[in-house]
C-alpha cells in the first residue's frame, strides 16, 4: 500500500485553495437566488429597478432588471438615477442633527421657535416630535385638497400654510403616526437656521462632503445624466404624474443611485457627518409619552428580520419606489430602486436581507 506524505506548505497551499473554491461557490449561490428572485420580480419589457447589496462597505451584488424608458427601450443600469421618495427623510434627519451638533438646534427646541403663527393649540410640538413622527400633526399628503395644488410651485411657507390649520390628530408624544408633514417643516427649520435653501444645504453639507456625485434634489427640468424615467400602471404603463416637486421638499424630493445610497450608509458608519454618540440618537428606538416602543428612530423605522436588528426605510413618489435595508450586527446594506410605483421593491429588499444573513450564519457555522 502506497502512503503519500504531503509537505506543509502544500498542505497550507491546498487549504487555501479550498476555502476560496468555497467562498466563490458560496457567493455564485447567492448571486443565483438573488438573481432568481429578481428577474421574476422585474420583466427585461417592463420598468425595472437598481439593486446593490454589500457586506463591509464592498458590493458583493450589484444589477439592474428592466427598462429605465419604455419609449426608447432603453435597459436599466445600475447607475441610473431614481427619485427615492421618502428616503430622503434620513437626509433632513441628519442635517438636523449636523446642526444640532452645530450648536445651531436643540432636539427640545419648539416649532414656535421658528414659525412663530403656528396653531399649536398650546401643546409643545419638538424638533425630536417631528422627527419620529409623534408631533399629531396631520399628514398633508393625504388630504384631499392637495390634488388642488399638486402642480403649483409653492415656498415652504406656504405649503405649511396649507396643512397647519388641520385639527392634530393627537397630543405630541402620544401616539406615533407617520406624517410627512413633521419633515416639511423640518426642512423649512433648516434654512431658517442655516440661511440657505433645504437644496443648497443638502447639496453643499451631505453630496458633495461625501462625493455623492449623481445625487440632487430633484429637478423635471434639469436635463439629468442617467435619469431612469417614472411609470404608473393603469391596465398598461404609463407616464408619471406631474407634481411640483416644492411639495414632496424635505420629505422627499432627493434624487440618488445605488452607489451613493451605499456612500451614504458608509459615510453615516464612519462618522464623517457627525458623531457616533449623535449618530446613535438617530438609530435609538424612541417611546411614546406612556413608554411604549415606536421602531422609529430619526428618520429609520427599527425591525428585525430573521431575529436581528435591521435599520430600514422605503420611499414612495409618483412614478418610483425605494427601500434600504442596514443590518448593523452583519455590516450588511441592500438597496433596491425602481421606476414603476406598480412594483415595490421593499419586499423583495428585505427578503435579500434576509438571504445574505443566513449565507453568513450558514458560512460561520452559528445558524440558529
Amino acid at each position: 500500500m502506497k502512503v503519500f506524505l504531503f509537505s506543509k506548505p502544500f498542505v497550507i497551499v491546498a487549504t487555501i485553495l479550498f476555502f476560496q473554491f468555497c467562498h466563490t461557490a458560496n457567493s455564485q449561490f447567492l448571486e443565483s437566488k438573488i438573481d432568481s428572485l429578481l428577474e421574476s420580480k422585474y420583466r427585461s419589457t417592463a420598468p425595472g429597478a437598481a439593486f446593490l447589496v454589500a457586506k463591509n462597505g464592498i458590493p458583493i451584488y450589484r444589477k439592474a432588471f428592466g427598462k429605465a424608458n419604455l419609449e426608447l427601450n432603453v435597459p436599466m443600469r445600475p447607475e441610473n438615477v431614481f427619485e427615492i421618495g421618502s428616503m430622503t427623510k434620513q437626509f433632513t434627519a441628519i442635517a438636523i442633527l449636523v446642526l444640532v451638533e452645530k450648536g445651531m438646534l436643540d432636539l427640545d427646541d419648539e416649532i414656535l421657535k421658528f414659525i412663530p403663527d403656528y396653531p399649536s393649540h398650546g401643546k409643545k410640538i419638538t424638533i425630536h416630535h417631528l422627527l419620529t413622527h409623534t408631533s399629531g400633526i396631520k399628514n398633508f399628503t393625504n388630504m384631499k385638497a392637495l390634488r388642488d395644488i399638486s402642480k403649483k410651485d409653492l415656498t415652504p411657507l406656504e405649503l405649511i400654510d396649507f396643512f397647519k390649520n388641520e385639527p392634530m390628530d393627537f397630543n405630541p408624544g402620544e401616539k406615533f403616526k407617520y406624517t410627512n408633514s413633521g419633515y416639511f417643516i423640518l426642512g423649512y427649520i433648516i434654512e431658517s437656521v442655516s440661511g440657505i435653501t433645504y437644496k443648497d444645504y443638502i447639496e453643499k453639507n451631505i453630496f458633495q462632503k461625501i462625493g455623492m456625485e449623481s445625487s440632487l434634489y430633484a429637478s423635471h427640468s434639469k436635463v439629468i445624466k442617467n435619469r431612469a424615467s417614472g411609470y404608473h400602471y393603469r391596465d398598461d404603463y404609463i407616464n408619471k404624474m406631474y407634481i411640483s416637486l416644492t411639495l414632496p421638499y424635505a420629505s422627499g424630493s432627493i434624487m440618488s443611485t445605488v452607489d451613493d445610497l451605499l456612500k451614504w450608509q458608509e459615510a453615516l458608519n464612519q462618522n464623517v457627518l457627525v458623531s457616533q454618540n449623535t449618530i446613535n440618537k438617530a438609530y435609538t428606538n424612541y417611546t411614546l409619552n406612556d413608554g411604549e416602543y415606536i421602531d422609529y428612530g430619526y428618520g429609520w423605522h427599527l425591525k428585525k428580520i430573521n431575529g436581528v436588528l435591521s435599520m430600514e426605510h422605503g420611499g414612495s413618489i409618483f412614478g418610483f419606489k425605494s427601500m434600504g435595508v442596514y443590518i448593523p450586527s452583519e455590516d450588511v446594506y441592500v438597496i433596491g430602486l425602481s421606476n414603476c410605483d406598480c412594483n415595490s421593491p421593499t419586499k423583495i429588499t428585505k427578503e435579500i436581507a434576509a438571504l445574505v444573513i443566513n449565507e453568513i450564519y450558514l458560512n460561520n457555522g452559528n445558524k440558529n
